[in-house]
């Protein structure tokens, strides 16, 4: 085995020409060994150039991790968000039926008289001809009993007013009877119809209400 040698042999590979014009110059340039300050400093430039470029997009990548990462947490939150909105809208609609109805209930106690006479008033021209108005009431005092009387007066009724006691109708709820027709009011009932009608409306809203998607979309975000 023939051993290689630690040198390369000087080759000529710039060519003349007979009269030494130079018909092939030679590609050979030596290295560069020595800067001025100017190059110097142009290098370092383009060095921190490239460095700041190289740590960009190191951190635009990252971002983008980090985004769709938090995206992806979004998307996997978003039934239970839904979920708590609705238990919240549900608990707050529970919460102010209860709060009225403690209002109504204080409301009625004070003035028991005030839902009948609320009725006289609509129905006064249904009762107007009617030679007979029977009233049931539960637990309706003399005062209040010549306060609807006066009222059934002042309202055109020229028929007689009778007045019935009825002990399972609660305060302020009553029944009344003319001649071509009947209306009654409970109290109670009418808590229940509204209470009936606020969970419709709450399982109509849960079916339609507007769903929690969050945009995982980042393009045009900084």
């Amino acid at each position: 085995m023939t051993a290689q040698p630690f040198s390369t042999p000087f080759s000529f590979d710039t060519e003349f020409d007979a009269v030494g014009g130079v018909v092939h110059a030679s590609t050979f340039r030596p290295t560069k060994r020595a800067y001025t300050l100017a190059e110097v400093e142009a290098l370092v430039a383009e060095a921190r150039l490239e460095a700041r470029n190289a740590v960009l997009a190191e951190v635009e990548s990252l971002q983008a991790m980090a985004l769709s990462t938090i995206g992806q947490a979004l998307a996997t939150a978003v039934p239970t968000l839904t979920q708590v909105a609705q238990a919240h809208r549900e608990q707050s609609a529970e919460l102010a039926l209860a709060a009225a109805r403690v209002v109504a209930s204080a409301a009625l106690d004070r003035f028991p008289a005030g839902p009948l006479q609320a009725a006289l008033e609509a129905l006064g021209q249904e009762i107007d001809a009617s030679p007979r108005l029977v009233i049931r009431t539960g637990d309706l005092d003399d005062a209040n009993r010549a306060r609807i009387t006066r009222l059934c007066d002042d309202s055109g009724f020229s028929g007689v007013v009778a007045f019935r006691v009825e002990p399972g109708l609660a305060p302020a709820s009553f029944q009344l009877e003319w001649a071509d027709g009947r209306a009654a009011f409970d109290a109670e009932a009418a808590f229940v119809r509204i209470g009936e009608a606020l969970n419709s409306a709450l399982a109509a809203e849960a079916g339609h209400a507007e769903s929690l998607n969050p945009d995982t979309s980042m393009e045009g975000r900084p």
